[in-house]
């Protein structure tokens, strides 16, 4: 599991680069529903950083630490998800719900199915309820959540065919679709299982750059060069 085209650093590593970009007048701007850093030359954006979910951007300071960071993760699949709670980079509570929604014989969920051939046998009644009850013990955990601890990141990985689902359920989650600390997790996942939601908290506590073509032409990622973006280059 990783972030397509990204390079992992280190926050020494970001720093310098970040040092070098605001020297040579480079703008850096902070895109909080992808808490993520884009470092931009002229009208052309060269580097975007994302930063783990434990760090905070300080347009002055820089990057700092949260004192006390919670968040949680959200992974839908067809007749399976996995939610957990993070705190400090931590998994401390983790929940896997499974349903009935898969048509065996096609392999098809019965979303995609009612949109074809509706719901009049009662395997598509039962598959229908599943669905439904499916999504509102996610947002109840979620509410739980919400209402145990100050969550500052909401992180999902669901697909577009489900996503009306989560927020048409009779139970909603405790946050809306255009919420700005709601964040699509940025790399995918192939199963919502809690080995993918281990993996996925780890990829957020670090710091992942990607290149745009001129960037790579511009930013060496090499420690021992006082200057990580080339000047010459520049």
């Amino acid at each position: 599991m990783t972030i397509p085209q990204s390079i992992s650093l280190s926050q020494s590593e970001v720093e310098r680069i970040i040092f070098s970009a605001e020297r040579f007048k480079w703008t850096v701007s902070y895109l909080e529903q992808k808490h993520q850093l884009v470092l931009e030359k002229g009208q052309d954006w060269m580097a975007k950083l994302y930063l783990p979910w434990s760090r905070k951007w300080d347009s002055q300071k820089g990057i700092l630490p949260l004192e006390d960071a919670h968040y949680a993760l959200t992974l839908i699949r067809a007749g399976q998800a996995a939610v957990g709670y993070f705190h400090q980079g931590k998994l401390l509570d983790h929940k896997v719900f499974r349903a009935y929604m898969v048509r065996q014989k096609q392999g098809k969920s019965q979303i995609k199915h009612l949109k074809t051939k509706g719901k009049s046998r009662a395997g598509s009644r039962i598959r229908l309820a599943e669905t439904e009850r499916f999504f509102e013990e996610i947002n109840e955990r979620l509410q739980n959540y919400s209402r145990q601890f100050p969550i500052g990141f909401w992180g999902i990985s669901c697909g577009k065919t489900l996503w009306p689902y989560l927020f048409s359920s009779e139970v909603t989650p405790p946050f809306s679709s255009k919420d700005s600390n709601l964040i699509e997790l940025p790399f995918h996942i192939s199963q919502a299982s809690f080995e993918e939601l281990e993996k996925a908290g780890e990829l957020l506590g670090n710091f992942h750059l990607i290149l745009s073509e001129k960037g790579k032409e511009c930013i060496k990622l090499n420690p021992e060069k006082e200057e990580e973006i080339d000047s010459e280059n520049w």
